[in-house]
């Protein structure tokens, strides 16, 4: 009798585990390699600024930075306030569900799903294209897909192992990038064009000038991710603690390096002609710059970089989708199967390897057609789907307020009510300059069919995620209690099933 009654236990240890991710695991350092590793700094030194720069053409980039920064330093007020609440891998889909309507915050987890797996997958050209142009220059001429599937395999293998261990090499890997943008940034301020330091681009009146929309859009954009900190709450070993400090010192961090890098380009160049430079030089401004005024070995090392850095990049977006998709699965809004975790490494199995495939069949698709892997894949793609993250922040601005609203907390009304107010109004206003600048963000003309289709796309996700979870409503009741419950779900449905199987 004791027999059965441990094999029993155990097989309820067993299902726990399966739907539960690896808990304790994670301290500050550690989502912050993951939020700042997703927000890719040098991907956005190399890119958005220099896109910024010639698409735009003004000065102001290093002011844009600073004011997107404090306004997405608005919004965590409330973001993080709301954590220890919600300690849920669904992180905007629950703060949806519990804020405002369990529908709504099936729409946004349908939309989170999609915006942080075409980043992932887009990320995939950048590394291919950069991996490709690095061999070229030692020598050695291969493909941008097979690079691109070399770090697809090896993102599928770390996505099924402790969550721990990939911050690990986060770590390594982030802190080589950092190094990098702050060293370029010396060697630039310490070789101003016309030997003069100028502060022209941190002037804020730069900001008052035709374009200023395009430019605030550009910075925004350039943060996307450091918001994944509440998406490893449930891994961390002090949910709200954790989460906080994890947010506030990657937004800062970012804050910094993005104003340093861009004012001291404008610096090397000469603030008039950074523009033109940009234009010119377009992503490899960074490195000729750094080759001039440290040499060519260092611009070499920041090449190398930067592809080890969008491997970075990889890794923490499969494990933010990875965790989406298990979350959804997890609560049925998706199909169980997807909500099951390694009993080895607690890593979400299913969901990672689903990830992993959509990738390969992206990167195998596109080296089918010819198709260019940065433009095409990397431009197209990662805009979009940070498209998506903006339109998820906008609506969490107003579930932090609906959540709080109608579960009054000892919480002060500068986190509860105020800083959350003036974050959804700010978002609806940075949501309006996106848009309406798309065309420019993804580089293509203003009549361009992908400038209104992409924005319309997840209009469609949005609605038909709202619908599921009206169907839910009537269909499954059990499903549609448990959502944005996160682990809770699964322990509220098994004592449905306890009670409706218990002898009367």
């Amino acid at each position: 009798m004791s027999q059965k009654v441990s094999q029993n236990r155990a097989h309820g240890s067993r299902g726990r585990v399966a739907v539960a991710l690896a808990a304790n695991r994670l301290g500050v350092p550690s989502v912050i390699f993951f939020a700042m590793s997703a927000a890719a700094p040098l991907t956005a030194v190399t890119m958005v600024i220099t896109s910024g720069y010639s698409v735009t053409g003004l000065i102001g980039i290093p002011v844009a930075f600073v004011v997107a920064g404090g306004l997405l330093a608005l919004f965590s007020v409330g973001y993080v306030t709301m954590a220890p609440y919600v300690v849920n891998a669904g992180a905007f889909s629950a703060y949806v569900s519990r804020g405002l309507t369990r529908p709504l915050g099936v729409s946004a987890a349908l939309v989170a799903l999609i915006a942080y797996t075409v980043i992932q997958i887009g990320v995939y050209g950048a590394i291919g294209d950069a991996g490709a142009a690095l061999f070229r220059d030692w020598g050695v001429d291969l493909p941008w897909w097979l690079i691109a599937l070399v770090g697809c395999a090896l993102v599928a293998f770390l996505g099924l192992q402790h969550v721990d261990f990939n911050s690990k090499i986060l770590a390594v890997l982030l802190v080589a990038e950092i190094l990098v943008i702050v060293v370029y940034s010396i060697g630039n301020l310490t070789h101003p064009a016309g030997g003069v330091v100028t502060v022209d681009a941190l002037n804020p009146e730069t900001l008052f000038s035709p374009g200023v929309g395009a430019v605030l859009a550009v910075a925004i954009t350039a943060f996307v991710g450091f918001e994944s900190s509440v998406v490893f709450s449930e891994e961390a070993r002090r949910p709200g603690k954790t989460v906080r400090m994890a947010t506030f010192t990657s937004l800062g961090v970012l804050v910094g390096l993005y104003t340093l890098a861009s004012w001291a380009m404008s610096v090397a160049t000469g603030p008039e002609h950074i523009g033109r430079a940009s234009q010119t030089e377009s992503t490899n401004l960074i490195y000729s710059l750094a080759a001039s005024s440290l040499g060519t070995s260092f611009a070499m090392i920041g090449r190398a970089l930067y592809v080890t850095g969008a491997l970075a990049t990889l890794i923490a977006f499969h494990n933010l989708a990875a965790r989406y998709t298990f979350a959804l699965g997890r609560e049925r809004v998706l199909p169980a199967v997807l909500g099951r975790t390694s009993l080895r490494t607690g890593a979400p199995k299913n969901s990672s390897l689903i990830q992993s495939a959509l990738a390969f069949a992206v990167i195998v698709v596109y080296a089918l057609f010819d198709l260019d892997p940065v433009i095409n894949l990397f431009y197209w793609w990662c805009t979009s789907g940070s498209l998506g993250v903006m339109l998820l922040i906008t609506a969490t601005s107003f579930a932090v307020i609906g959540f709080f609203v109608k579960r009054p907390t000892a919480e002060s009304a500068w986190r509860r009510v105020i800083a959350p107010v003036l974050a959804a109004i700010g978002m609806c206003v940075a949501m309006v300059l996106v848009l309406a600048n798309f065309d420019k963000l993804l580089g293509v003309d203003a009549d361009s069919p992908l400038a209104w289709g992409i924005p319309t796309t997840y209009l469609v996700i949005a609605v038909v995620g709202f619908a599921w979870g009206l169907w839910l409503r009537g269909a499954w009741p059990e499903v549609y209690a448990t959502i944005g419950m996160g682990s809770k779900s699964a322990i509220a449905r098994d004592r449905v099933v306890d009670n409706a199987t218990r002898p009367q």
